[in-house]
């Protein structure tokens, strides 16, 4: 039987273990942490659960493909429950709008804040599903190892002026401000800025209206440690708490794996979910190969960091959904901010996650908990000293979301700590604290993207946010599929 390895069991490396494993692929998964789940992982606190990462699941349908590659069904392991709305926009005006697929409901949202864009809105959804056809449906999964490979997509990427940004491309078609921001603001979600991030990414609205959008009972890590449960089932290996040190060659392929504790084993092929200049730089850092990915890796544009502050209150909130998004004074300005010059705003816009008010087990009874996200600058900008930092942040992300929600905020909090782009740096070997690998660009999509197969170590593949199509649950599940076709064909 053929022995391959996954480093890394975040969304990526779990779904592509599992695509290996249900193939016959003798497979082992190696994790740093003591979970599995990645970016997803989760905290336990004073009775409070608070997921680390992403916060909902849109097309559950990429998910349900892993479970039926073995004849089961994903409710052996996770529950799904629908969230609706989708999120809630608000601003500093006052304005509220509620973003779903309610196709009823969202009309008379767009009619009570932006009449006269309408239409508009309907021409954008027919453009944002064509966009889903070509680059999720038709490019989404598909590997792209040579820059013939992108040539052959430039046609319809050209079709769709992939070069303009996804702000611009909402611009043309509504023309009101809010409706601009609630239509673009979907990117920052996977680390792009709207003003700069390819069009090709309004298929989030078409990925979101199809699919919906969907939270796991018990938390986002459930839906990590389901998939764990899926593959130690089929027989797969599963190591925790055991970080890879080094990645060993024999001439153009990879040879061993070795880990800190000085497990060793050999592989016929190793597939690496890690940070992809961590992988280059790190594990194969005495490696030719390591060495010159690393240097052109280092030119290239990583996406922001992250500063996230979880707390449990005191009390239930029915009326606070379970995602809204709490817009700063500007947008075009604080993306300058965080993506060009690097520097620390006093004015933010918070991803406030609420999901107690989904799955009340989140918390203990009576109680509820929170996390407040802000983008921020990654550590590779100006330098900011984020010991000091941090707390000063937190306090102030926690008086907004006072200012503008619960206005007692300060008496009913349990426990709260925050998340820093030094975590981010230390608990994932994350380059520069980014958040979610390479940022987003049209220059850095596809071919110009992470190879899911190496250039030159011919059994060395990559999965995950830094290879195509990008971050994002969907994203990492997708690079998987289009890895494990790889590596299933070559070990074959």
């Amino acid at each position: 039987m053929k022995r391959a390895c996954v480093i890394g069991a975040g969304f990526g490396g779990l779904a592509l273990a599992i695509r290996l494993q249900s193939a016959g692929i003798d497979t082992t998964l190696v994790e740093a942490r003591d979970k599995v789940g990645g970016r997803a992982y989760v905290w336990e606190r004073d009775g409070f659960t608070f997921d680390a990462g992403p916060t909902v699941v849109t097309d559950p349908d990429c998910l349900r493909e892993l479970w039926a590659l073995s004849g089961s069904q994903i409710e052996t392991d996770v529950t799904l429950m629908p969230v609706m709305p989708f999120y809630r926009l608000n601003w500093p005006d006052g304005t509220l709008f509620d973003y779903s697929n309610d196709e009823a409901a969202l009309r008379r949202e767009i009619a009570r804040i932006a009449p006269d864009d309408i239409a508009g809105y309907d021409a954008f959804l027919d453009y944002a599903a064509a966009v889903y056809r070509e680059g999720y449906l038709r490019l989404g999964h598909k590997a792209f190892l040579d820059f013939a490979s992108m040539i052959k997509a430039a046609p319809a990427l050209a079709r769709y002026q992939a070069w303009r940004s996804v702000y611009a491309t909402v611009s043309h078609y509504v023309k009101s401000e809010h409706m601009r921001q609630a239509l673009s603001f979907h990117c920052l979600l996977v680390g792009g800025n709207p003003m700069t991030t390819s069009a090709i990414y309004a298929l989030i609205h078409k990925l979101e209206k199809d699919g919906g959008v969907w939270w796991v009972k018990g938390g986002t890590n459930r839906l990590a440690t389901g998939m764990a449960a899926l593959f130690q089932r089929l027989g797969g290996t599963l190591r925790l708490n055991d970080p890879v040190a080094r990645i060993h060659t024999l001439g153009d392929q990879v040879s061993e794996v070795e880990c800190v504790s000085g497990w060793r084993e050999r592989f016929n092929a190793v597939a690496s979910n890690g940070d992809i200049m961590h992988t280059y730089r790190a594990l194969l850092g005495d490696t030719p190969r390591g060495a010159q990915m690393a240097k052109k890796l280092a030119r290239k544009r990583f996406s922001p960091s992250l500063f996230v502050v979880h707390f449990g209150l005191q009390g239930t909130w029915p009326g606070i959904p379970h995602h809204t998004i709490l817009f700063g004074p500007r947008y075009k300005g604080l993306l300058e901010d965080i993506f060009d010059h690097g520097v620390l705003p006093r004015d933010f816009s918070i991803y406030l996650h609420h999901p107690t008010v989904t799955d009340p087990s989140m918390a203990p009874p009576g109680m509820s908990t929170f996390y407040a996200l802000v983008p921020v600058a990654n550590l590779g900008k100006l330098p900011i000293d984020w010991a000091e930092v941090g707390p000063v942040l937190e306090q102030r992300v926690i008086d907004e979301v006072g200012r503008r929600l619960i206005p007692d905020i300060g008496d009913r909090i349990v426990t709260r700590f925050h998340y820093a782009p030094t975590d981010f740096e230390a608990d994932y070997s994350a380059w520069k604290g980014n958040a979610f690998s390479l940022e987003p660009l049209l220059t850095q999509s596809a071919w110009f993207r992470g190879h899911n197969r190496d250039d030159k170590l011919r059994n060395l593949y990559l999965v995950g946010a830094g290879t195509h199509p990008g971050a994002g649950i969907p994203g990492v599940v997708g690079s998987a599929k289009a890895t494990a076709g790889l590596m299933l064909d070559d070990l074959a």
